[in-house]
């Protein structure tokens, strides 16, 4: 079963994680442990596909496995990794639901068909903007479609290709669809990595021994002991077959010949991706510093007596990191700052963490959280955390924190203000659902409703200069700015606005 959307903590919600392996005899098991790894981008329900040569039909063969659940419950019975998942290749894929009904087991990747080309999977992380226009257009002229994700119509473009060869027909698909995509594709006897121009989301190459894989985020690789090699590049299909395991160098080809135009997900940084992975070619944990320390720089915090030591503390675990630059960088610029655990997060709840009605859910984070009241007590109380979205989590945070007896409670956030929705693979609340909306941008309002006496945000050009700029690598700030770097399907800015 999946997670009930009012039973979350407030948080935007991860894509999708994606995960391949070409040319290992435990291609199944090494897929299990790198979704296992990347779970936190996808906690609704998790699949794996394996390709088998069948020597008694003379052809190739798909083995599927998915269901609802966190990856230790999908492949909890050992039998289906090491005796039905068979096969030297696979893809595999966690989920949450972006586009398409997060309680329709048919929405759960990887999707697969049998077509004149031969077997077909693929898995997506990110988000299709076009994805509607394309579906109507190919409904009208007379596809069936099983799912309600966006995904599928990706296995219809590449299976109603004029072109013969197989990788033409996925270029074929590519060149039609728009928005954020990081695709790992299954066919009998390959392998394919995509990655949409804009590069939203991450997507890296590793190899082990003579073997290859591909995942979402590096801590995959590093479960299974792979060697990390380089990032698919934004625009670019990387072929992996029998041929590039025995030269140790896969095939490159573009999309088409536009010039790639990177717009990373500057969210991966802030929230989504582990701190330590490597995500767009930097260390997550590194980038996620550098946000605190310039969080400390630009928005220090002033006590009423202007003496006071402060305590700082991080809400786990994803702005960890950033609490720690925010503290290093308070001492080196002579303030009085230091670095507590004031908040204990529980970490099995899981998905038995059900409450449905409005009451009950205003004591889910005593659930999730406890507060450790001797750190706190009588204190000048820092709390630094990544985002506010609703604001309801952290409105309840701090009304617990309050509990203890501190003296003084400020909020500290390294992103800015979330005004607006994402279309290429994140989660948000409607607009209206969100609190700087709700509170027409005003940043002392927003902080009068958690109940803090000071509230500040690390500023959009502050977060820009936080975040690697090699090779002129820019960034998606939409969910702040409102500023889309690929159109959006009217139908879909339609829905959005009536929502």
């Amino acid at each position: 079963m999946s997670i009930p959307t009012e039973a979350r903590i407030d948080k935007p919600r991860c894509h999708c994680a994606v995960f391949g392996v070409f040319g290992h005899p435990s291609a199944a098991q090494l897929t299990y442990y790198g979704l296992l790894a990347q779970q936190h981008r996808g906690q609704e329900g998790s699949g794996i596909v394996t390709s088998e040569f069948d020597q008694r039909l003379g052809k190739h063969r798909f083995h599927v496995h998915k269901d609802f659940g966190l990856v230790d419950d999908v492949y909890k019975d050992d039998r289906i990794l090491t005796e039905f998942l068979k096969g030297t290749v696979a893809i595999g894929h966690n989920r949450y639901s972006t586009a398409g009904a997060a309680d329709n087991k048919t929405n759960i990747q990887p999707f697969t068909v049998l077509y004149k080309g031969g077997n077909i999977g693929v898995a997506h992380n990110g988000n299709l903007t076009n994805f509607r226009e394309i579906r109507k257009k190919l409904q009208d002229d007379g596809t069936i479609f099983q799912t309600t994700s966006d995904t599928e119509v990706i296995l219809h473009l590449i299976a109603r290709s004029k072109y013969t060869d197989q990788i033409e027909q996925i270029r074929d698909a590519l060149n039609q669809i728009r928005g954020a995509f990081s695709l790992v594709i299954l066919t009998d006897d390959k392998l394919i990595a995509a990655r949409d121009h804009a590069g939203f989301r991450p997507l890296a190459l590793a190899r082990k021994g003579d073997a290859f894989l591909v995942a979402s985020e590096t801590v995959g690789f590093d479960i299974v002991d792979a060697e990390y090699v380089r990032e698919v590049e934004p625009g670019e299909i990387v072929v992996i077959d029998k041929e590039a395991q025995k030269t140790g160098e896969v095939k490159s080809l573009r999309i088409n010949d536009t010039q790639p135009s990177p717009h990373h997900c500057v969210f991966e940084y802030i929230y989504f991706s582990r701190p330590d992975s490597h995500i767009f070619g930097h260390s997550v944990d590194k980038v996620r510093r550098k946000l605190g320390k310039n969080l400390a720089k630009t928005k220090p915090v002033h006590t009423r007596n202007g003496r006071e030591k402060l305590i700082v503390i991080n809400v786990p675990d994803s702005s960890n990191t950033a609490t720690m630059g925010y503290v290093q960088q308070t001492q080196k610029d002579g303030g009085n700052a230091k670095l507590e655990i004031g908040l204990i997060r529980s970490h099995y709840i899981g998905r038995t963490f059900i409450q449905p009605k409005q009451d009950v859910r205003e004591n889910k984070v005593k659930t999730k959280f406890n507060i450790v009241k001797g750190v706190l007590k009588d204190k000048v109380v820092v709390i630094v955390d990544d985002s506010i979205v609703r604001g309801t989590t952290s409105k309840q945070l701090v009304q617990l924190v309050k509990q203890a007896g501190p003296k003084e409670v400020h909020f500290r956030v390294t992103a800015p203000p979330i005004k607006y929705p994402c279309h290429y693979g994140m989660d948000f609340p409607t607009p209206k659902e969100l609190i700087a909306n709700q509170c027409d941008g005003d940043v002392q309002k927003i902080g009068e409703e958690l109940g803090v006496d000071s509230l500040e945000y690390l500023e959009l050009n502050d977060l820009i200069a936080s975040v690697p700029h090699e090779g002129g690598a820019k960034y998606c700030t939409a969910c702040f700015s409102g500023k889309y770097p690929v159109p959006i399907d009217a139908a879909q800015t339609k829905d959005e606005n009536e929502a």
